[in-house]
């Protein structure tokens, strides 16, 4: 079964509030269920060779438990536009922030390069900067996280 299949099955289960699906052929079975379960499961195996015997379907995996509370929130900066990532003006210049600096709502944080003009992104958030989640010179997409603060 392909990929599209599967999505439209999921469309159709949707559009028509089903919460399970099921389908079994000589290729192979396929269960999908939804809903406010605890664990949502989408399973695909391989039919057995021998037509009746049993086939093992593994279980869903339990939801994680929430993680403990953080003393500081924290806040993810998104990339506001497609294009490249760079962390300084200049190849030979000093990256606009570090692990570990103070932003507040206006100070630049990176720029984006798109169409070959060098846009300017600002925090928008105050915080310390605890995590810079892209590399220099890497492709980056519109909404995509960038910066983790504090």
């Amino acid at each position: 079964m392909k990929v599209d299949e599967i999505k439209t099955i999921v469309q159709l289960m949707a559009e028509n509030d089903l919460t399970e699906f099921k389908i079994e052929s000589e290729e192979y079975n396929l269960c999908i269920k939804r809903g406010n379960t605890a664990v949502p499961a989408a399973v695909a195996v391989p039919a057995p060779a021998v037509a009746g015997a049993p086939v093992a379907v593994p279980a869903a995996a339990p939801a994680a438990a929430p993680a403990a509370a953080a003393p500081a929130p924290e806040k993810v900066i998104e990339s506001p536009l497609v294009g490249t990532f760079y962390r300084s003006a200049s190849p030979d210049s000093a990256p606009f922030v570090q692990v570990g600096s103070k932003v507040s709502e206006d100070t630049t944080i990176c720029i984006i390069e798109a169409m070959k003009v060098m846009n300017e992104v600002k925090a928008e958030k105050s915080g310390i900067i605890k995590e810079i989640l892209v590399d220099n010179g890497s492709p980056v997409e519109y909404g995509m996280p960038l910066f983790v603060i504090e």
